[in-house]
């Protein structure tokens, strides 16, 4: 094979490209600090560089959903700590306003006046908002405000019964609150099994205790009626008007059915009736709202005093439930404060491992990048060098 003139200059020149190219490339690393800038650089590592990105930018929003969350469970929490200092607060008016006896008109209308604030101050709690502007116990209706009063002056709850779910990892999501429906509305009424009340037409001095259950397998759940046939004698019917039990009365002593048992305590009236009806619900509003209503009423008579003290025995009762019932929520907060707290730290962990890897396969080594640039600057010196020698051969250099 003939190498001509032109094929050595050819081939020549071609190496030295090459080698400049391959200079160049380098010496854009070393000032750019970033290895592999385009797929052609390194398909491989290319691909694995824009897989590691894409889960870079996923584990950024999950920590945005996490500080999200955390911010309006944070929220929640205070929320129902402050309502729980308001709840205490009124069990103290409450047990105050027992002592019938003792309270003057004047007395009553304080304790009253101080209910009234703390009603409306447990509404404005109930309907606080995010930094968003969003109400935190609306549930999914988050521009809805969940507690307002209607025209006869009872607070409703107007959101719905969903909470929201914030995606805080892979394959995790969290329960950013609570509904006001969960936190305010949906707590058990009475012991859990049942609950008592007076009549309101009773006539007589007889006051009946909250009751309890002594064999919850007996219990029939029903809405009966304890109503008393004479001044010494009682009967329990159910709904259906069937007698469940009747007997002699005495005052303060236990009058049992059905795995339950209450005792009136007083002086009852003929005809005088109580209902003992199967727990249901009862809302922290309508709650605060009967002690209002039952210290509110005017006269001092033993008819009178004797409905207070039920209904003040059993407002007691609902404000213990009350408060346990916020101590469990408040605890699921805690709960859920804890988990986004461990996975903002294996987010963090994970945030670090995907930085280091990007770093591996992208970053330049500036050490091992250096000494190629410095070797490739000698084989294209060489290479010039070469080339201007072979440049110069010539058969005419020898005539």
């Amino acid at each position: 094979m003939r190498i001509s003139t032109s094929m050595i200059h050819g081939s020549a020149a071609s190496a030295i490209l090459q080698d400049q190219a391959s200079l160049e490339k380098t010496q854009n690393q070393l000032s750019s600090g970033i290895k592999v800038g385009r797929p052609s650089d390194d398909p491989v590592a290319a691909v694995r560089i824009a897989t590691l990105q894409q889960q870079q930018l996923a584990n950024d929003q999950y920590g945005k959903n996490i500080s999200a969350a955390t911010n309006r469970l944070n929220l929640d929490e205070q929320g129902l700590s402050d309502t729980t200092t308001l709840l205490q607060r009124v069990r103290e008016l409450v047990v105050q306003g027992a002592n019938t006896g003792a309270l003057s008109a004047t007395d009553r209308q304080a304790i009253v006046a101080e209910l009234k604030t703390s009603y409306q101050s447990l509404q404005d709690i109930a309907n606080r908002k995010d930094s968003n502007g969003d109400f935190l116990y609306s549930g999914l209706s988050a521009q809805l405000q969940p507690f307002v009063t209607n025209g006869s002056g009872v607070v409703q709850y107007a959101g719905d019964q969903a909470t929201r779910l914030i995606q805080v990892g892979p394959s995790q999501r969290v329960l950013d609150g609570h509904s006001g429906y969960e936190a305010f509305v949906n707590i058990t009424e009475g012991n859990g099994t049942f609950y008592t009340a007076a009549n309101s037409a009773n006539t007589g001095a007889g006051v009946i205790d909250v009751g309890n259950v002594t064999n919850k397998a007996a219990w029939i759940p029903d809405n009966y009626t304890l109503t008393f046939t004479s001044a010494t004698t009682y009967q329990v019917t159910d709904s259906l008007s069937n007698v469940v039990t009747s007997g002699a009365y005495t005052a303060g002593s236990a009058i049992a059915f059905n795995g339950v048992q209450v005792s009136v305590s007083g002086t009852p009236a003929i005809n005088d009736s109580y209902s003992i009806n199967k727990s249901s619900t009862q809302d922290l509003f309508k709650t605060v709202n009967s002690v209002i209503t039952s210290l509110s009423t005017p006269g001092s008579s033993d008819a009178i005093n004797a409905a207070i003290s039920t209904s003040v025995g059993n407002s007691l009762q609902q404000l213990d439930q009350a408060m346990d019932h916020i101590s469990v929520i408040r605890a699921q907060v805690g709960a859920r404060l804890n988990t986004l707290e461990s996975t903002e730290a294996a987010r963090l962990d994970a945030n670090n491992s995907i930085a280091k890897s990007l770093s591996d396969l992208r970053d330049v080594d500036y050490a091992t990048t250096v000494t190629k640039y410095n070797q490739q600057q000698v084989v294209l010196q060489a290479a010039q060098q070469s080339y201007a020698k072979i440049a110069q051969l010539s058969l005419f250099n020898y005539l």
